[in-house]
């Protein structure tokens, strides 16, 4: 697998550390930390390492994006919770964390015919409109996700909801563009 280069661009994750929390006391407290009632009802808060960024909002729940793996989301939410504690906000101890889009790029390394692989894969799964967008949206149904296909040989997956799923939907299309003859 690893000679498609494939590599975790982004991981979304959510959970809930708190019943509630005071975001202008969160805002006042944190260095950095965004919040604006009238543009968004989350309070921004972005962190360096490992890098990633939280909307964190009155219902206690986080949203946790742009770490680059899931041992990251878990770290930094852990550091979250630390900080929120440092200033007197009770967190929930050992929180459920959903992984809930994990997004990875991948090279398969070869020039495409994306008019020939439209026809191939069938319409029924894929969206390939060029003058709409430069590559192929191919909706696999096992494991559950959506790669984007372009001519430069270049994906995009998403929708997975663990590495495991991203490295079997570049499998999926690497086989499925063998057995066609495109690859």
């Amino acid at each position: 697998m690893t000679e498609y280069n494939i590599k975790i661009e982004n991981v979304v994750a959510s959970t809930k550390l708190a019943d509630d929390f005071d975001l202008i006391k969160i805002e006042a407290e944190f260095e950095g930390a965004e919040y604006n009632k009238q543009k968004f009802p989350g309070l921004v808060y972005r962190v360096n390492d490992p890098k990633a960024a939280f909307l964190v909002f009155t219902s206690g729940k986080v949203v946790c994006t742009g770490a680059k793996n899931v041992n990251d989301v878990h770290t930094v939410i852990e550091n979250l919770a630390k900080k929120l504690n440092d200033i007197g906000i009770k967190t929930i101890e050992d929180p459920e964390i959903t992984v809930q889009n994990i997004v990875a790029s991948a090279d398969l390394h070869a020039v495409l015919n994306l008019n020939a692989i439209a026809i191939g894969l069938g319409l029924e799964n894929i969206e390939y409109e060029p003058e709409q967008f430069p590559g192929l949206v191919y909706r696999i149904t096992e494991p559950k996700v959506v790669v984007l296909i372009f001519s430069s040989g270049k994906l995009v997956v998403t929708g997975g909801k663990s590495p495991k799923d991203c490295n079997e939907g570049v499998e999926v299309v690497r086989k499925q563009l063998d057995s066609m003859g495109l690859l």
